[in-house]
């Protein structure tokens, strides 16, 4: 017990300073090269605060642990939005560009209907009896890979609009990007195993493991990288981070494992979990779109649903 709550201690410390890291990093790469902040935070920030993600769905399908591959996913889609985003939007509201809201939030809402869908059949008639196939996942990397043409793209696209803000040398700015990002997989592991040995001792299903502590500690990472970012300011990194990790949870984390291992049978899961995931994408596209930004109210909204939901889970 005492291990475990060590292991908690230092995992928050390191994750906390990587992010902070991270994000200086980050910023500076997008400087240097005058890429966009957005750019970067869909791809380096997005999939490197995705890591801890993939790596525990990959060892959880060769553990035979469909349970814990899948809810990791969810969990922590739904983490993402409602506490990462509504806590984020409480230090600041955030400001969403134009072309997030065109193009990466409707590829968002589409992948995460489309994953909600192939987990079930009969997803509409409340029925909760299909598996997860190899070819389900397929289909989601073939989803996945429309987001990255789209990526691609972004990279033609310079940016001039930062001139006059100085940020530190390439050189510089790559070293605190890779320190930040060990900080970050380190932190989130410890966290992980301190409150998984945590969780064992009081005795917890593993839906509900990786519902909360699973999802909570491999998203840990987006919590402190988008509160830090929204501190300094980069709301494009903040906002680019969650959209740009759900993305590569769906795509990548569960379509890649499942492809390569084989698909998943015997989902415990209900159709409130999926409901909830798909809710959760469709507000943020909803408010978004709306007046291009994330208000403190509707952060605030965000955080009500996340409690909701998690008194169902926990209760």
């Amino acid at each position: 017990m005492i291990i475990s709550i060590i292991s908690l201690i230092v995992g928050f410390a390191v994750l906390i300073k990587g992010a902070d890291l991270f994000v200086d990093g980050a910023s500076g790469v997008a400087g240097n090269f005058k890429l966009s902040k957005m750019l970067i935070g869909l791809t380096i920030v997005a999939f490197g605060t995705s890591a801890p993600e993939f790596a525990v769905s990959v060892k959880a399908l060769l553990s035979q642990s469909g349970d814990m591959v899948l809810g990791n996913v969810i969990g922590s889609n739904i983490l993402n939005i409602l506490l990462i985003l509504g806590v984020s939007s409480m230090f600041h509201s955030l400001s969403v560009k134009n072309n997030t809201v065109r193009k990466e939030l409707p590829i968002l809402l589409m992948l995460t209907i489309a994953f909600a869908v192939l987990i079930s059949d009969h997803f509409f008639s409340l029925d909760m009896s299909n598996s997860f196939s190899r070819g389900d996942g397929v289909i989601l990397i073939l989803f996945f890979g429309v987001f990255l043409y789209y990526l691609i793209s972004m990279t033609r696209k310079k940016v001039d609009d930062d001139s006059e803000v100085t940020y530190p040398s390439l050189k510089k700015s790559f070293f605190l990007t890779f320190i930040g990002l060990l900080g970050i997989v380190f932190g989130s592991n410890f966290v992980v195993d301190g409150a998984s040995e945590f969780a064992k001792v009081i005795g917890i299903s593993e839906r509900m493991i990786s519902l909360t502590i699973v999802a909570l500690g491999t998203s840990l990472p987006e919590l402190v990288t988008s509160v830090m970012a929204t501190r300094k300011g980069e709301f494009d990194i903040a906002i680019g981070n969650v959209v740009g990790s759900n993305i590569f949870n769906i795509g990548m984390v569960i379509g890649v494992p499942t492809m390569l291992f084989g698909g998943i049978t015997n989902i415990s899961f209900s159709n409130i979990d999926l409901l909830v995931m798909i809710l959760s994408a469709f507000l943020l596209f909803l408010f978004a779109f709306n007046d291009h930004k994330i208000s403190r109210k509707e952060g605030a909204l965000f955080l009500v649903l996340f409690v909701i939901y998690y008194l169902y889970v926990v209760i």
